[in-house]
This record gives structure tokens, sequence and C-alpha cells, in this order.
């Protein structure tokens, strides 16, 4: 399942003042890797949607969860 663009993980990295290659580097990706997840273009493990949770101080809930109501739109 494609869940789009991932403007909750962008926002949250945003309102941290983190950018895309500090997240990557704490959680040991590339940066290239962190913008195709933000832009929907790459599905992460769950591994690393934890670590990136992790980073951001977030739930799995706050950034990965497609409720039914955001897939319909």
């Amino acid at each position: 399942m494609q869940l789009g663009k991932n403007l909750r993980l962008k926002s949250a990295r945003a309102a941290l003042d983190m950018s895309q290659k500090e997240v990557a580097e704490a959680v040991g990706v590339t940066r290239q890797t962190l913008n195709a997840i933000e832009n929907g273009d790459y599905n992460p493990s769950v591994n690393l949607c934890i670590a990136i949770c992790r980073v951001l101080g977030k739930t799995l809930d706050q950034l990965f969860w497609e409720d039914e109501n955001n897939e319909k739109n």
C-alpha cells in the first residue's frame, strides 16, 4: 500500500529544526532514503519507523498510521 507523502514526518522533523540529513544520520540511513520516505516513494521497515519515531519523539501512530479517513481522501 502506498502511503503517499508523509507530511506528518516532515512536520515533526521541522518542529525539531532537524534536517533530513540529521534525522537520517541518527537512524543510520542516507538522506535520500529519508527523502523517499517523506515523499512516499519508499516503504520503510517497522524497525526503521521505530527508530525515526524515537529520534523525533513521536509514536508510530502519530507518524505512520493511516486511518480510514485519511486513506479515502
